[in-house]
């Protein structure tokens, strides 16, 4: 279908004598023409930061849509505009299918009078065949979230493997190849274009925390939360308040409502299992997208769709290992965040026996049970790592095993304070 962008683009360039650029109607690029000027003034910096960075900044498109573009449906004069980074005027084709307007064919024009009325009629006409591709691109996208949504959501057994082999029949052959399956949450807002990540092959919301078998959990929005060690947050929550989070059936678009929060999954096909950097940089991207204290997570790659469920919950889990440890970076891979795949299947209510440590009087010695445990119990770097005495750290170790009944000096004592610490994080 890109190389149908790609002929329709090139023709309208043809018509007209000027590059022309396709972008959808969140400004996201799908196509653009060749530009064979020597005259290096003919681009502008809107131009190729679009088919640089594949989208336009917040300030050029207030500036486009102050000329009422999502609403014409003849071409659009817009003049430069320095101020706003646009140093050339432009003419907008906008792309409508049942007066939706779905897109936009940029054209670098500002001669005077520029194209005649016929070459635009005709232009016009091409941008309508556009405008049904992507309509078609918009109804094939929506089938695919609620299937997708479908499996992710339903109980193991026969309700699952419907929903499996509803989603395999609906991609066809290539459900049978490599897929990563990604997870940014909170999302708010409509669902992105497919073609926001490359090789996307389907993307849904599910209300936050949503997992499939019913088990909820939330990715915490990043940001202190009182009485947890270093500002973290307990998760204890499904989501928003007491909501459970899961999802009876399939739908279309988001399944909240207006300014609630959803979790977009994204499953996207590679070329091979290590080919992970160019979706990982997409996905880092829609994470800045959706605003500070988004969160974002990978699986492990795979071939075919029989472990998706399994799938999504390894990339729910690195989201909320990231909110852990941001070292695991803006997408942290579940392959890499070592023992948190154990410490996000633990269960969200915070564990009896860490509860004093909690209370916000006592996060001074929270802390240090922590740093005494990441040091392997070691008094000497473990003081040194808090810059305090060594008296003042027996001190406070004694304080705690006081307080939570716990013996530092045993094994399984020690993995069960470091492992109900590291879980208040996530």
């Amino acid at each position: 279908m890109k190389d149908d962008y790609q002929e329709l683009v090139d023709e309208i360039s043809a018509l007209l004598g000027v590059p022309a650029t396709l972008e959808n109607r969140d400004f996201g690029l799908i196509a653009f023409g060749a530009h064979d000027s020597e005259d290096d003034t003919a681009m502008d910096p809107v131009r190729t930061r679009s088919i640089l960075t594949r989208k336009s900044t917040p300030a050029v498109r207030a500036w486009f849509e102050g000329f009422g573009i999502t609403r014409a449906t003849e071409p659009v004069r817009i003049p430069a505009a320095p101020d706003a980074g646009v140093f050339r005027g432009r003419i907008c084709l906008p792309v409508r299918h049942r007066g939706t307007v779905l897109g936009y064919v940029w054209l670098l024009d500002d001669s005077d009078p520029g194209p005649g009325a016929s070459r635009l009629a005709a232009a016009m006409e091409v941008t309508s065949r556009i405008g049904d591709l992507l309509a078609d691109e918009v109804r094939a996208g929506a089938d695919l979230a609620r299937e997708l949504r479908a499996v992710l959501t339903a109980e193991p057994g026969w309700q699952r493997d419907m929903a499996l082999g509803a989603l395999r029949a609906a991609l066809g052959p290539s459900a049978d190849g490599p897929h990563v399956v990604l997870c940014v949450a909170p999302w708010r807002g409509e669902e992105p274009r497919v073609r926001a990540v490359p090789g996307t092959a389907a993307l849904c919301t599910l209300p936050y925390g949503a997992v499939a078998g019913g088990r909820t959990a939330a990715v915490p929005a990043a940001g202190p939360a009182a009485g947890r060690p270093n500002g973290s947050s307990t998760g204890a929550t499904t989501g928003r308040g007491s909501r459970s989070g899961t999802v009876s059936g399939p739908g279309n678009g988001p399944v909240n409502g207006p300014g609630e929060a959803d979790t977009l999954a994204l499953l996207v096909r590679l070329r091979s299992p290590d080919a992970l950097a160019p979706v990982l940089a997409a996905v880092a991207r829609l994470r800045e997208d959706a605003g500070p204290g988004a969160a974002a997570g990978s699986c492990a790659p795979r071939r075919g769709l029989a472990e998706l469920p399994a799938a999504w919950r390894e990339a729910v889990s690195a989201a909320r290992a990231s909110i852990a440890q941001p070292r695991f970076g803006p997408v942290a891979q579940w392959t890499s965040i070592g023992p948190y795949r154990l410490l996000t299947a633990l269960p969200t209510e915070p564990d009896p026996v860490i509860r004093p440590l909690l209370d916000p009087v006592h996060a001074e010695l929270a802390h240090t049970a922590e740093v005494f445990l990441d040091h392997a119990g070691q008094a000497g770097r473990t003081a040194s790592a808090l810059g305090i005495h060594r008296q003042t750290l027996y001190y406070r170790l004694s304080r705690i095993e006081q307080l939570t009944g716990l013996e530092l000096d045993d094994g399984e004592d020690r993995l069960l304070l470091h492992m109900a610490l590291k879980a208040t994080r996530l």
